[in-house]
C-alpha cells in the first residue's frame, strides 16, 4: 500500500534559515528516484540543487518559483511503495498539490519508508520527517466586522461592512471578507511581510490551493494598493450604504506599506529587494564597516619581471599558470613572514586569533553578484595546483554551483579588481578576516629602470587591513614584500 511522505526544506548549513525557490526540476505526477534533485534553491551563500530522499510519485509541490521558504517548510510530497502510481493526478493544468493537498500527511500508524541515508549539510534522510498538518480556515464570516481579530492596524479594516485590503483574484483587485480562525499562509516569511506592511491577511483571497495565501498574493495587494492610493485619497468617502470605498482602503494599505519601507517610490523608480547573495553581501559589508577600524596603504610595482617569469613557465610543457595563482603564491609567502595579517579578532573574548593555515578567498564577480570562493590550504599548494583550484571555483561560481562550505572559512582575501580595468581601490575587509590585498590592472607606464627611463608593466597594489591586529609598520612590511616579489620573482625562492 502506498504512503505519502513529506519532504521539507533541509538545513543547508552555515546558519542559513531560508532559501528562495529558483527552479522546480520536477512536476506533480513525475516519478522521482532516491536522491534525485527536485528543486534548485538560492540561499544567501550559493545556488543549491536539493535532492529528495524518497523515491516515488510527486503528489504536491509547495511554493512558487521566486518564493522564499524557511528551513523546515514543506517542499513536496511523494507517494512511495506499491500503488504509488495511483497517486498521479489527473492530466491537465493546475495539478500542483492535486493528489496530496498542502500539508496532508499519511495517518498515524502508517509505515515509515527507508530514506537514502545521505546527508545534505546537516539534514539526515535516514528516517521520515515529522508529520505536519496545515491549519485550514474555519470558514468565512459573512457578517463579521473588520475589527474582529485583525492583526494589522485599526485603519486597515475600518468600515462596518468588513471590506478590507485588496487581494488577487483572476488578475483583478478585489476585497475579501475576513475569516475566523487561523489564516492559511504558505510560509512565515509571507506572514512577516504582511505584518511589516500592516496588511491584514484575513482580508486577502489566496490564490494557492484551498485559498492558501502565497507571497505573490501579498505583493500583488501591496502593489495594487500603492497604485490606487492617489485616486483613493481624492475619492474617499462613505457610500450611500455606509461602507468605505475599496480605493480608500487600498490607499490606507499603500500608505502603511510605503511608510514602513521609507518614502514612496516615484513613477519609473524601482525597488530591488536586498536578498539572496546581494543581501548577504550587503549585510557582511555593513558589518565590516561597523566593526573593523580599517586602513589602507598602497604602492606601485614594476610587474615586468613577473610577467616574463609567467611567460617562461607557460612556454614549458605542462599546465598553464595563471597570473592570479602567482599572486596567491606571493600572498601565502608574505603571510608566512607577517602572520599578524592572517588572523581575526574575537570581539567577545577580546583576543586576536592567528591561524596556522591560509584559506585564501578571492573576489569573483558573477551574474548573481559578488562572491568570494575560498581556496583551502593555499599555503600548501604550488602554482599549478592553485591555478587548477582557481579555475574550478571560478567556473562553479559562474554556474551558481558553489557550496556553502566553498564560500566560508577564509582567512585572507585576494581582490584582483584590475580585471575591471581600474588601477586602484580601497576595498572593504571581508569580515571577519583582518586584511585584503588588492591588485589593479597591469599596464605599460613610464618607469625608471636601472637609472634609465623605460616603459615597464606597472601595477598598483593596495592593502586594506584591520588596525586592531597590527600597526602600520607590519602592514607596510607585508605590502613591500609583496611588491618586491612582483618586481623580482626570484625573491620567492627563499621561501620555497
Amino acid at each position: 500500500m502506498a504512503q505519502v511522505l513529506e519532504f521539507k526544506l533541509p538545513d543547508l548549513g552555515e546558519g542559513l534559515t531560508e532559501a528562495e525557490i529558483v527552479r522546480w526540476l520536477v512536476q506533480v505526477g513525475d516519478v522521482v528516484a532516491v536522491d534525485q534533485p527536485v528543486v534548485e534553491v538560492e540561499t544567501a551563500k550559493a545556488m543549491v540543487e536539493v535532492p529528495c530522499p524518497y523515491g516515488g510519485v510527486v503528489t504536491a509541490r509547495f511554493g512558487e518559483e521566486g518564493a522564499e521558504l524557511p528551513v523546515g517548510a514543506p517542499l513536496l510530497t511523494v507517494a512511495v511503495g506499491e500503488g504509488a502510481e495511483g497517486h498521479r493526478p489527473a492530466a491537465g493544468p493546475g495539478t500542483d498539490g492535486g493528489a496530496a493537498r498542502a500539508g496532508e500527511q499519511p495517518g498515524v500508524g502508517e509505515r515509515r519508508s527507508e530514506g537514502s541515508g545521505n546527508v545534505l549539510v546537516g539534514y539526515g534522510t535516514s528516517e521520515a520527517p515529522a508529520r505536519r498538518r496545515r491549519v485550514r480556515p474555519q470558514g468565512r464570516a459573512s457578517g463579521a466586522t473588520a475589527g474582529s481579530g485583525t492583526a494589522g492596524s485599526g485603519t486597515a479594516g475600518a468600515g462596518p461592512s468588513g471590506a478590507g485590503v485588496p487581494g488577487r483574484a483572476n488578475g483583478r483587485v478585489r476585497v475579501a471578507e475576513p475569516v475566523d480562525g487561523p489564516v492559511p499562509v504558505i510560509s512565515p516569511l509571507v506572514r512577516r511581510l504582511a505584518r511589516e506592511n500592516d496588511l491584514d491577511l484575513r482580508e486577502l483571497t489566496g490564490s494557492g490551493p484551498d485559498g492558501l495565501i502565497l507571497r505573490a498574493d501579498v505583493e500583488y495587494a501591496l502593489r495594487a494598493a500603492a497604485a490606487q492610493g492617489g485616486r483613493a485619497a481624492r475619492e474617499a468617502g462613505p457610500h450611500p450604504d455606509g461602507t468605505v470605498r475599496e480605493q480608500a482602503l487600498a490607499a490606507t494599505a499603500g500608505a502603511a506599506a510605503t511608510g514602513s519601507a521609507g518614502s514612496a517610490v516615484p513613477p519609473g523608480d524601482v525597488r530591488i529587494p536586498l536578498k539572496g547573495v546581494r543581501g548577504a553581501v550587503a549585510d557582511k559589508l555593513a558589518r565590516s564597516r561597523r566593526e573593523i577600524p580599517d586602513a589602507t596603504c598602497w604602492v606601485d610595482a614594476d610587474a615586468t619581471e613577473l610577467m616574463r617569469a609567467r611567460a617562461a613557465m607557460n612556454a614549458a610543457s605542462g599546465p598553464k599558470i595563471s597570473l592570479v595563482a602567482l599572486l596567491a603564491r606571493i600572498c601565502t609567502a608574505a603571510l608566512a613572514r607577517f602572520p599578524e595579517l592572517n588572523s581575526t579578532v574575537d570581539t567577545q573574548a577580546r583576543e586576536i586569533v592567528r591561524f596556522d593555515h591560509v584559506h585564501l578567498g578571492f573576489a569573483a564577480q558573477t551574474d548573481r553578484g559578488l562572491v568570494v570562493p575560498v581556496v583551502r590550504d593555499a599555503h600548501a599548494r604550488d602554482a599549478e595546483a592553485l591555478t587548477s583550484e582557481f579555475a574550478r571555483l571560478t567556473e562553479a561560481a559562474r554556474a551558481g554551483r558553489l557550496t556553502p562550505g566553498e564560500l566560508t572559512g577564509g582567512t585572507f582575501t585576494l581582490n584582483n579588481y584590475g580585471v575591471f580595468g581600474v588601477d586602484g581601490s580601497t576595498p572593504i575587509v571581508n569580515h571577519p578576516e583582518a586584511a585584503m590585498l588588492g591588485v589593479g590592472r597591469i599596464v605599460p607606464k613610464p618607469w625608471v629602470h636601472e637609472g634609465e627611463l623605460a616603459v615597464r608593466q606597472v601595477v598598483q597594489l593596495s592593502l586594506t587591513f584591520d588596525h586592531r591586529v597590527c600597526d602600520g609598520g607590519t602592514a607596510g612590511g607585508f605590502l613591500r614584500y609583496v611588491a618586491d616579489c612582483v618586481e623580482q620573482p626570484a625573491v620567492l625562492l627563499r621561501t620555497l
